[in-house]
């Protein structure tokens, strides 16, 4: 397998080469000037066609109000000249439901510092650009992946002789359908705080494995939330419902794992393969689970739209057991595997399966993912992405933990800052993981000064 290391790319023919070998036909634009075009889809009007992506902190107060680290995090997204942010946070809808002891919860205790945040951060976009800022606030419930207080407490939909193990999941684990509409209205409760707190949009969360996510393959449960494709998205109507009768006019996004593969392991050279599981079926995926079927995502989207969802993200599979193809990365975080294939195919895929969903879907406005891979070339990729009309705003993740000011100095004229482009090295999985706090640690400067930097090396060093 060969893999491509993006610094050794030498011209935006050769990248298209390299994208055609993997059998896929990605734009590349030398021309950057697409990205400073406003948007002119959906609710908003959008100065340039940067989003920044919402990231799980491991850094809030342990109450979950935003601490000193996620005010400093959301003011550089704010200075970043990013036009959109996309859900600033995942945002817990329950302290139980939080995917790590640290993480950001809505509730009415926090809801006004939350709000207060926000507000500084719009007056200091405001105040460096002469324009509004767009965001919003992403609600999650961490499902079988919360770990509220360290060890894994996960609240599953049904039982997977896989993922069960590596989550200590029992049968009661499962939640029951009395549960699961408690949850429905805890999630329409939040959405009303997140408009009282000034957010334009709220993002309901639908990808990584997460509750929502893990909804939509619940095939081998019984009752009205589980079997057919009309009961494992009966939680997403109720919610949707539930939000258009109580705050009409608040957007509503939905940042979503367009496919899904199976469950990945480390083999014995390290390298990722699938588990070995008599649970194949995955939401977006082929019989086997190994590759993309966009067939019941057309069906899921269709019924977004005649719902009125208008803002969509574009992403894939989960962080925790197929993280190749939602998170391409050279360098996997302490707890993964070695690429079982070409980073840039996870890549190119992700931009193939959100350049379909936007011709199909012309009238939302969607935000792409999984640019960081394409380190330096990430500007000339979603040029060519965005002037051919495959999506309509680029969302930076991970990249945006170490170059916030990216879409800044690209909109000036600027030569990239080579030394804050993100490598994938994966110490921003790697730590928290590890119960240390979010931040970019090889690259930003704040964060290789602090003691778990030191830490964090000693970990690796161990593991």
């Amino acid at each position: 397998m060969k893999i491509t290391k993006m610094n050794r790319i030498k011209s935006s023919a050769e990248l298209t080469d390299r994208f055609q070998a993997l059998g896929y036909d990605i734009p590349v634009e030398d021309d950057l000037s697409s990205l400073f075009e406003p948007v002119e889809t959906g609710p908003f009007k959008l100065a340039n066609r940067f989003t920044v992506l919402p990231m799980e902190g491991w850094d809030a107060e342990i109450d979950g109000k935003p601490s000193p680290l996620v005010e400093r995090r959301w003011m550089n997204f704010a200075g970043g000249g990013a036009a959109l942010l996309w859900g600033c946070e995942a945002a817990a809808i329950l302290p139980e439901a939080r995917a790590n002891p640290h993480q950001l919860v809505l509730n009415e205790e926090t809801a006004p510092t939350i709000a207060a945040l926000r507000s500084s951060m719009h007056k200091h976009h405001a105040e460096l650009f002469d324009r509004k800022l767009i965001s919003g606030l992403q609600l999650t419930h961490s499902g079988r992946w919360s770990r509220p207080t360290g060890g894994f407490e996960p609240s599953t939909l049904y039982q997977h002789d896989v993922l069960d193990l590596r989550v200590a999941a029992t049968r009661q684990s499962c939640l029951d359908d009395s549960a699961i509409e408690a949850l429905a209205n805890c999630f329409i409760q939040r959405a009303i705080l997140v408009e009282q707190c000034g957010f334009e949009f709220v993002d309901f969360k639908h990808c990584h494995g997460y509750l929502t996510h893990e909804m939509l393959s619940a095939v081998n449960r019984q009752g009205a939330f589980g079997g057919c494709f009309e009961n494992r998205t009966r939680f997403t109507r109720l919610v949707l419902d539930g939000i258009r009768h109580a705050c009409p006019d608040l957007t509503i996004g939905v940042r979503l794992s367009a496919y899904d593969f199976l469950p990945f392991e480390a083999a014995g050279n390290g390298t990722g393969r699938p588990a070995d599981t008599r649970h194949h079926f995955r939401f977006g995926a082929t019989e086997d689970g190994l590759d993309v079927d966009l067939n019941e995502t057309f069906e899921f989207l269709d019924m977004l739209a005649a719902a009125g969802v208008q803002l969509l993200c574009i992403t894939a599979g989960s962080p925790y057991y197929n993280p190749h193809i939602q998170r391409p990365a050279l360098y996997p975080p302490s707890d993964g595997y070695q690429p079982p294939e070409d980073p840039l195919a996870g890549v190119a895929r992700m931009l193939w399966v959100t350049g379909e969903i936007k011709q199909r879907y012309p009238a939302m406005t969607i935000v792409g993912t999984g640019y960081s891979y394409l380190q330096d070339w990430l500007p000339q990729v979603a040029a060519g992405i965005v002037k051919a009309g495959l999506a309509d705003s680029i969302g930076l993740g991970r990249i945006a933990l170490s170059y916030p000011e990216m879409p800044l100095d690209l909109m000036q004229g600027k030569r990239l800052a080579r030394k804050k482009i993100c490598r994938t090295f994966s110490d921003c999985t790697t730590a928290p993981r590890n119960g240390l706090i979010s931040g970019c640690y090889p690259l930003d400067p704040f964060y290789k000064k602090r003691s778990e930097a030191k830490q964090l090396k000693l970990i690796k060093r161990q593991g």
